[in-house]
């Protein structure tokens, strides 16, 4: 069996040391019940890991835009200056070009993933604008218009937007026209319903951060499995829920994991474990990389046809009157939306202020 170290080194013989394997590495395993996704936006590792015929899709966020335009590396900075240099041809105030080129920016990022993997890549609005549904349908579709013009098919293409009800209403609007979205930062079921109910393409439920929130409610406690993980819970609910109530067009992608029983490593994939056989995962290397260490047998958990409604609780009409009532009375996911949108918009103004200062000096 090939090394982990053998994957992150780029070794093109991988997958057929994994294929010929007595035991299949867990990587394989889950990979042959649930389609997977890196959560990077490092190229180099994008493409070790699609070599291996085991990764399909890829996600970012305004954090791995923002490394990869402030890492210092050659040819993240050539992508800046080009995204730029283009905005400052294409626009005419300092504000619309900083704008325009901060979405070039993050499509031509997408566009350098979309020639690694065979799949979706999802490209975020800006966080900013997830409380103002007209703005971020403007920038979602400018996003597609910038994909176009380099070649990329919207088919390809998942709109990132945070799943406030702006964002929802957005998405709703947006999947009507034939542009598929990609929902994150969702920590409640009342989100997971919303988006369902809106027809959007698919949801990232942060059951990691689910279970940070529950942690820091409940100072020492102990989890003795992922089965009492709040987090595992709530993506098997959203499980349920999607395939009691018809809702199998909306594919449900956890992303952001954490050890269940506390930070040990042999605890790191639990809540991995817990929920394998989900439509999607979105999985940071490390993480890939601890699944292409084991050979240990991985159950699946989730399956297609399951459809429990004692798990999934009782329909629910969600309007924007229940929604906002409903995420105001879910505390976990109040707060862990809130944090996350401060965190993404943290991000998106340190990128900010680099572009902004070579827009000023191109516009001189």
């Amino acid at each position: 069996r090939a090394s982990a170290a053998a994957i992150v080194a780029g070794s093109a013989d991988w997958a057929m040391a994994a294929a010929s394997a007595n035991t299949a590495q867990q990587l394989e395993q889950l990979a042959s019940m649930t389609v997977l996704s890196i959560d990077s936006g490092d190229l180099k590792v994008i493409k070790q890991y699609a070599e291996t015929g085991l990764i399909t899709d890829a996600t970012t966020n305004p954090l791995f835009v923002a490394q990869a335009g402030l890492s210092g590396d050659p040819d993240y900075i050539a992508m800046v200056d080009e995204s730029v240099a283009a905005a400052c041809k294409a626009a005419n105030t300092v504000e619309a070009r900083v704008e325009l080129a901060m979405d070039t920016l993050a499509v031509t990022l997408g566009t350098r993933i979309a020639g690694i993997v065979k799949g979706y890549v999802s490209t975020e609005v800006d966080p900013r604008l997830s409380f103002n549904k007209e703005a971020s349908l403007a920038r979602a579709r400018r996003i597609i218009d910038l994909y176009k013009a380099n070649g990329i098919d919207k088919s390809r293409v998942l709109i990132k937007l945070a799943a406030t009800w702006e964002g929802i209403d957005a998405a709703r609007e947006l999947e009507r026209e034939g542009i598929t979205c990609n929902l994150t930062l969702i920590f409640g079921h009342a989100q997971a319903v919303a988006c369902a109910q809106a027809g959007v393409r698919l949801i990232s439920p942060f059951p990691g951060r689910v279970l940070d929130y529950y942690n820091l409610m409940n100072s020492g406690r102990t989890v003795n499995s992922p089965e009492e993980d709040e987090g595992v819970m709530a993506v098997k609910k959203m499980h349920h829920y999607f395939k009691s109530y018809g809702h199998e067009g909306t594919i449900l992608m956890p992303a952001s994991w954490r050890p269940s029983r506390g930070p040990k490593p042999e605890y790191a994939l639990d809540e991995i474990r817990a929920v394998a056989g989900v439509d999607r995962m979105t999985l940071p290397p490390p993480l890939l990389e601890k699944l292409a260490e084991s050979t240990e047998p991985l159950p699946r958990q989730l399956f297609p046809d399951q459809a429990d409604k004692a798990l999934a609780g009782p329909e629910i009409p969600m309007d924007e009157k229940r929604f906002r009532y409903e995420l105001n009375m879910d505390g976990c996911a109040t707060m862990k939306m809130a944090e996350g949108l401060r965190a993404f918009i943290a991000e998106t103004e340190k990128l900010e202020k680099v572009i902004t200062a070579k827009v000023l000096e191109l516009s001189q």
